[in-house]
Parts: structure tokens; C-alpha cells; sequence
């Protein structure tokens, strides 16, 4: 015969074991915990990019050959704990390869690195199909004409002035650069800043390959401009595509 519970207060009950406060569902916890770890990552890429921007404002070649390569894979994970799609991840691993190919001061290297950066802009150009609005606003379109009227300017200004092999892949890349900032605009004024950003710092390496003055530590210009916009890029895809991180779209 077993005895009767005895009739006490929750408080009570608590104090002894017989009342405790319901768990959690493990899906909320793990979701918490994934929610934490992303804002640890984004920390994490804040403090490297900082560190980067230290050195290169210093001079410290040591500094930027050391923090460059570890930006975009602290962005890349701050992207896949936030349930981000394969295709962000993949766009930023090629501004990894960029990243990563343009600390060799070689011929070779730079246009491997152009190459890869290349890639990341048809990732990106395949996401803004996929979660933008298909088409620019008003204002979109106007910022996708001037675009265009500003890539047939610089093209043909920095033409005589590029060593004749690079004249070629520059032109090329410009264009693809210039459609990924155009298709930006379709995913709102986030992914358009990031856009015109990453435009304005791949435009400042193609005046330094052209040989032309440059601002004093344009290397401090082109990295502030160029991780402000892949920032920007990603967390417009994270927002502006309404993604979550158990939908399929999270994890295509």
C-alpha cells in the first residue's frame, strides 16, 4: 500500500523534489544555444576585422597576412549558426580564396583571386534571384543605370593604363562585379549598400593596379569598404530572405 503524497505548497514542494518547473523543449534549447554560439561567431569576426584594420592603418603586414584569412570564416560560421543557405556559405568561401590569393604580390596570384571572388559574385547574383524581389524599385533601377554608365566610364579610363594582360579579365570582372551590385538592389537597401560597397573597393584595387594616385593607407580603404559590404550582403540574405534554420531553403 503506498502512502499518500503529502499535501504541501508549490513552495514547499519544491524545496523537497516533488514540485519542479517544467523543461524546456530540447528544440528551444538547442535553438537558444545555436542562437548564442552565432552571436559569439559575429563577435568573433568583429574582433578579427578590427584587428585587421588596426594593422593595415599600422602598416603591420605581419597583422594583416596573420587575421586576413581567418574574416570570412568567421563570417561563414556566424552565417551557417544562423541557419544561413549553402549558397552565402559558398559565396563567402570564395572571398576566402580571394582573400587569401591576393597576399601573394604575383600576377598568377591576383587573377586566381580574382577568379574566386568572380565566383562568390555568381553565388551572390543566384541568391538575389532566389530571395530578392526579381526586379529593382524605382530608386534600384536608377542605381542599376548609373551603374552601368559608371562601369562603361571606368573601363574605358582605366583601359591605356592596365598592364595589357589584365586589361581583359579587369573588364570582364568589372561587369560581373557590376551585375552582382545591380541584382543587390532587389533584396532591399541592406544587400544595395553592400553592393555599391563591394563596387567601390574592387573599383580602388583596379585604380592601384592601373597605377593611379592613391588616398595615403588605400589598403585600410579598400579592406574597411570590402568587409563592410560582405557583411551587409550576408546579413540582407539572413533577413531579407525570411530564412530560418529548419527550413529546406536554410539549408540549400
Amino acid at each position: 500500500m503506498t502512502r499518500p503524497t503529502p499535501a504541501v505548497g508549490n513552495r514547499s514542494a519544491g524545496r523537497n523534489g516533488w514540485a519542479q518547473p517544467p523543461a524546456p523543449p530540447a528544440g528551444n534549447q538547442a535553438s537558444a544555444r545555436r542562437e548564442r554560439q552565432a552571436r559569439w561567431a559575429l563577435v568573433a569576426f568583429g574582433l578579427v576585422t578590427l584587428g585587421d584594420l588596426a594593422g593595415v592603418a599600422a602598416g603591420s603586414d605581419l597583422a594583416h597576412t596573420a587575421l586576413k584569412p581567418l574574416l570570412m570564416p568567421a563570417l561563414a560560421l556566424y552565417v551557417v549558426l544562423s541557419g544561413g543557405p549553402r549558397l552565402l556559405v559558398a559565396a563567402l568561401a570564395f572571398g576566402w580564396g580571394g582573400d587569401t590569393l591576393l597576399l601573394a604580390d604575383a600576377d598568377p596570384a591576383f587573377l586566381a583571386g580574382m577568379a574566386s571572388f568572380a565566383a562568390g559574385h555568381v553565388c551572390y547574383l543566384a541568391l538575389f534571384r532566389r530571395h530578392g524581389s526579381g526586379h529593382p524599385r524605382a530608386r534600384g533601377a536608377a542605381l542599376v543605370l548609373a551603374y552601368g554608365v559608371a562601369l562603361g566610364v571606368t573601363v574605358a579610363l582605366l583601359w591605356p593604363d592596365l598592364p595589357a594582360d589584365m586589361r581583359i579579365p579587369v573588364a570582364g570582372y568589372s561587369l560581373l562585379l557590376t551585375a552582382m551590385a545591380g541584382g543587390a538592389t532587389t533584396l532591399g537597401l541592406t544587400a544595395a549598400t553592400g553592393g555599391a560597397l563591394f563596387l567601390l573597393s574592387d573599383t580602388l584595387i583596379a585604380t592601384d593596379v592601373a597605377d593611379w594616385p592613391q588616398a595615403p593607407r588605400p589598403d585600410f580603404w579598400i579592406m574597411l569598404t570590402y568587409l563592410a559590404a560582405q557583411a551587409l550582403l550576408a546579413r540582407s540574405v539572413l533577413t531579407g530572405g525570411a530564412l530560418t534554420s529548419g527550413s529546406a531553403v536554410a539549408r540549400r
